[in-house]
């Protein structure tokens, strides 16, 4: 597979992912509601503690999932099957020993964990089994979760959005039925936890296919291959797991210093942030299998290429976005909260967390996926232990010197702004072969360009007394105005020649598919 294959792959994985999260943004808008209104507040309480737990889940990964991604991807360049079926057999039954193991002890120690809970003796034994199917469900989605990865080292991210959004809406689908019928809370989990596994069985189905010369067999499995393994999985989950201190920290710190209220503040403050994010990453998810594909290749070239565009688009998606949400901030909260009224220091909050989210995304999300695949995992994760101390001692102290929200979300902003620009940046731009400040112009001067005259119509047109009575207007009009002057200068000024002309053959290309497959229906 050529760079330029790479290349288009990279762009349609990433249309891929934008697809599957607005679906699965909606879904679960819809699925709160529906479920919120429906249920029994215990048992939607004990729902959403069940569905946090399974996001921690990722912590009993043990980088094995990346792993596999990682190797895939450079197994495929040399086409050597026989060792990709040991470790992907390594890997795989090593997953069904955790899952056995974790079924287990919840097995045995469910009547302590719901007395633990709390739970109302009318629903104590429902609630029970519940929980055993809900962590069965949990340990089976480890073995099978490799399977997504797998199509993910193939190169194949879109085919794996595909599935999991097919899957999205099936689920939505039964759910609203399963709710009118008046299913029971056992049988609505069910029916939640089917949808989740099934993705990862039709993934299975096609990684393999893809790849007929490898064997998933127990006999593959090998202790020397699992420590081989692990050589480089324990850096990639201590890197995931300083993400999550670094993502998750701020509101324990606030609950054990301050107050449960005050974490209330920060998540709305945070929302925004969170909603920002899941829109500015979606591009550098399908640069990891890219990177090793690459270095498996030895094509040092390319790989400093896919950093310096990479580091170039994001800019060019993250930053007209950030000023966007910048200037909206106070709107978007009014619509996320519900509250005719914000805080000043919910706002304040808000626009540390957006900026310490947008920097991150120039300085972390393409050079840590790039050179966690390219040979510098054990770099990456000493800093990412760095960064995830300091952000954590410092929210502390700021948190007991100031005793308010924002010293929090400022003690998370200071190391990421030391380690992005002082650490990565320079290692960035002395890999690409040109100074930092030269990079900072080519990636993020000229959208932040491109993005005044937003900045222009946004503040002039929210202060028009004629549009302040009228919120549709107030709101849609300015950002409408603003969005389109944005697009036309993105398109005349920050995008190449050769880049338009690709743009425009790609989504003529899709509309002649899209004419074919309604010819066909």
């Amino acid at each position: 597979m050529t760079y330029n294959d790479l290349q288009n792959r990279i762009w349609s994985n990433a249309l891929s992912n934008y697809l599957r999260t607005f679906v699965g943004i909606g879904v679960g808008l819809v699925t709160f509601r529906l479920l919120y209104q429906a249920m029994p507040k215990e048992s939607f309480g004990f729902w959403s503690l069940l569905w946090s737990v399974f996001g921690y889940g990722i912590l009993l990964d043990f980088g094995f999932g990346f792993a596999a991604q990682k190797r895939v991807a450079e197994l495929s360049v040399t086409k050597d099957w026989a060792q990709l079926s040991r470790v992907l057999s390594t890997i795989l039954f090593f997953y069904f020993g955790i899952a056995i193991l974790l079924a287990s002890i919840v097995a045995l120690a469910s009547n302590p964990i719901i007395e633990l809970f709390g739970v109302s003796p009318s629903h104590r034994e429902e609630f029970r089994l519940a929980m055993i199917v809900f962590f069965a469900a949990i340990g089976f989605a480890f073995p099978l979760g490799i399977f997504p990865e797998i199509l993910r080292g193939q190169q194949r991210i879109s085919l794996a959005n595909n599935i999991i959004t097919l899957a999205l809406l099936g689920r939505l689908s039964v759910m609203i039925w399963a709710v009118y019928a008046q299913w029971s809370f056992l049988s609505i989990m069910i029916t939640a936890l089917f949808f989740t596994l099934v993705p990862d069985l039709v993934c299975a189905f096609f990684a393999l296919k893809h790849m007929p010369e490898v064997r998933l067999r127990p006999q593959f499995f090998s202790r020397g291959m699992m420590r081989e393994t692990m050589a480089f999985s324990i850096f990639a989950y201590i890197s995931t797991a300083t993400n999550l201190i670094l993502g998750k920290t701020d509101q324990l710190v606030l609950g054990a210093t301050l107050s449960v209220g005050a974490i209330a503040l920060y998540q709305a403050g945070a929302k925004v942030a969170e909603i920002f994010a899941q829109f500015t990453k979606q591009l550098q998810d399908t640069l990891s299998p890219a990177a090793a594909h690459l270095h498996a290749s030895g094509d040092q070239d390319s790989i400093r290429d896919l950093l310096r565009q990479g580091t170039r688009w994001s800019a060019l998606i993250a930053t007209p976005l950030y000023v966007f949400c910048a200037f909206e901030m106070e709107r978007m909260l009014w619509l996320l909260t519900g509250e005719a009224t914000i805080s000043h220091e919910t706002i304040t909050v808000a626009q540390i967390l957006l900026f310490w989210f947008y920097t991150t995304t120039l300085t972390h999300s393409v050079s840590k996926r790039i050179y966690m695949m390219t040979g510098h995992e054990r770099r990456l994760m000493w800093l990412g232990v760095g960064e995830a101390v300091a952000n954590l001692g410092l929210s502390i102290a700021l948190v007991f010197a100031f005793r308010n929200v924002a010293s929090v979300a400022i003690g998370s902003l200071i190391p990421t702004l030391f380690f992005g620009w002082f650490k990565l940046w320079p290692w960035m731009s002395r890999d690409i072969g040109i100074s930092p400040l030269r990079l900072l112009r080519e990636s993020v001067l000229t959208p932040a360009l491109c993005s005044l005259p937003a900045v222009l119509v946004l503040g002039t047109m929210n202060n028009l007394p004629q549009l302040q009575n009228n919120l549709v207007l107030s709101t849609l009009l300015p950002t409408g105005f603003a969005a389109t002057l944005t697009a036309i200068a993105l398109w005349h000024v920050a995008l190449k020649p050769e880049e338009r002309v690709a743009v425009r053959r790609r989504f003529s290309k899709n509309r002649v598919e899209s004419t074919e497959v309604a010819c066909c229906i």
